[in-house]
């Protein structure tokens, strides 16, 4: 039961009320003046509390509630308490993008946010600014970001801007960058070394080495800022560097191997150094993009061309990244070492161009061009059918007088293939059989094994049950797989290079590549290259 009373008996003196909130808590709150109207607020106290107690009313709502309808600018100043672990740059920005849409768009509570009204204030002011989609999106992840810790720290039960559309940075690039080329590394270390004036608080030789270890190891400026002896481990198996957690973007302790040629260089520069003395002091507060461009156009080297701009970061982070892709590194290990945690953020710092893309279509064989010439066979290329007699035209293609129901198309005979300038390397006479001497003259024992199932050869009777290929002399073969016969067309280059043994697979991946090939052509006119290494040969003197 809720009871009010005074301290005191002067007059206009507050009635205070103590109750029982619905935890069983005793609660002491102020009244008023009038002890009526008192008496009406403790009994709602009293019965509030009862209804919680019995679930009518929910306490996290009323929590919710509560806090929905309070001052704005009281949870903007504990939200930037709690950003106190990041850098003061990231507080600042973020602080400033945060409080921006909170004035132009007037909210004064949390009750008051809602989506609609963040996109018309971030499009008024992208129109009034001229800022670009990047800007934009920073907008709203740093408004985003407070609305989410409005939510773990339950002021909000849901995000009001959640799923919020972010607009599509690749169509509007404000400032392209460009990787350099090595020659144009060199050159701007060079022009550093070689001038006598100071930029941004650096000499010409503090300057070459930042650009060479930024080259080198691929760090941001700020990272690179941070360095000092204690980060270099140079007497290791494998020589590494250290970049702290507290200075690195990720906000995570990163380890990175060396080159072995860069050891050495960097064994000069720590020479002479205390152990936490910064290799380039202030470098993080300095304008490097204005360094950058100051040495490259001493040496003749555009700044900006149609590719992009050559700032700080693209002379060393982007040209990094993009030459260890170009000598040979794989994109899972550029990402490794650029420590991205997404291979698309690596791919917008690889800058391939047209000639990097024809150096790599100039590295494919060019191999199985010679050979779809040699066999005649390719699209576009026609198959010399001309032939003298009809007994000619049924030795080249037996299977049309044996029933196999395959429509087989014709070879190229000797004449043909001499005519067009290639020397066949076997004459063979196919009317009789050429994998034995058992003196038939009709037809080929290994046609009569496929017909029926067997054949008294006793060569023919000494192969696998599972045969894959059966070659004759020039350009004729059949694969017997499920007694369905394919067409096979040989370039066989070498005799003295050819094994006579009745089953020798071509060993030789050089002989392979040179001289021998078959093109397996399928029923449905399919064809595929398969080299003769992989098939038992059949073949005699």
């Amino acid at each position: 039961m809720a009871t009010i009373y005074k301290r005191n008996k002067k007059k206009n003196t507050v009635w205070e009320i103590q109750y029982k909130d619905h935890e069983g808590n005793r609660r002491a709150c102020k009244g008023f003046t009038d002890k009526g109207l008192t008496e009406q607020l403790a009994a709602k106290l009293e019965a509030d509390a009862r209804m919680r107690r019995t679930g009518m009313i929910d306490p996290d709502q009323e929590r919710f509630l509560s806090h929905k309808q309070s001052p704005l600018q009281t949870h903007l100043d504990a939200f930037k308490i709690s950003l106190g672990d990041n850098s003061p740059k990231h507080v600042k920005l973020t602080m400033t993008r945060v409080n921006r849409i909170v004035d132009d768009c007037e909210f004064e509570k949390l009750a008051d946010i809602t989506t609609e009204l963040v996109q018309e204030c971030l499009r008024d002011a992208r129109d009034e600014d001229g800022f670009g989609h990047r800007t934009y999106n920073h907008y709203i992840q740093a408004f985003d970001s407070f609305m989410n810790w409005c939510v773990l720290t339950k002021k909000l039960l849901v995000n009001p801007i959640l799923g919020m559309e972010r607009l599509n940075v690749e169509t509007d690039i404000r400032h392209p960058r460009r990787a350099l080329t090595p020659d144009e590394i060199q050159q701007l270390i060079a022009s550093a070394r070689q001038s006598n004036v100071l930029i941004q608080c650096f000499t010409g030789e503090q300057r070459a080495r930042i650009y060479i270890l930024s080259y080198m190891t691929g760090l941001r400026r700020n990272e690179i800022a941070s360095l000092t002896p204690r980060s270099f481990d140079l007497k290791s198996k494998q020589p590494t560097l250290t970049v702290d957690a507290q200075s690195s973007k990720h906000k995570k302790k990163d380890v990175l191997p060396l080159h072995h040629d860069f050891v050495v260089t960097v064994g000069e520069w720590l020479k002479g150094l205390q152990p936490g003395e910064k290799l380039f002091p202030k470098l993080g507060n300095r304008r490097t993009w204005l360094m950058v461009k100051k040495d490259l156009e001493r040496v003749g080297i555009p700044y900006e061309t149609e590719e992009g701009i050559a700032d700080f970061h693209a002379a060393g982070r982007h040209t990094h990244i993009t030459e260890l892709l170009r000598n040979g590194a794989s994109l899972p290990e550029a990402q490794k070492l650029a420590r991205h945690s997404d291979i698309k953020m690596t791919m917008k710092y690889t800058h391939i161009g047209m000639d990097d893309q024809a150096r790599a279509l100039g590295n494919l064989p060019t191999g199985l061009l010679h050979r779809c010439c040699i066999s005649g066979v390719s699209e576009g290329h026609s198959v010399a059918t001309t032939v003298a007699t009809a007994s000619l035209k049924e030795s080249e293609n037996p299977c049309d007088c044996k029933g196999l129901g395959v429509d087989c198309q014709s070879m190229a005979s000797a004449d043909n293939l001499e005519a067009a300038g290639i020397e066949p390397a076997f004459r063979y006479d196919l009317t009789a059989c050429q994998l034995c001497d058992c003196g038939s003259r009709s037809e080929c024992c290994a046609v009569v094994a496929m017909e029926s199932g067997g054949t008294d050869c006793p060569r023919v009777s000494q192969l696998d049950s599972h045969l894959q290929s059966v070659v004759f002399g020039w350009g004729l073969a059949y694969c017997f797989s499920g007694l369905r016969p394919f067409r096979h067309e040989m370039s066989w280059r070498a005799q003295s290079q050819a094994n006579s043994s009745m089953r020798a697979p071509i060993a030789s991946d050089e002989f392979l590549a040179e001289y021998a090939c078959i093109e397996l052509s399928y029923p449905n006119r399919t064809r595929h290259w398969m080299p003769l290494g992989h098939v038992p040969l059949i073949r005699s003197e």
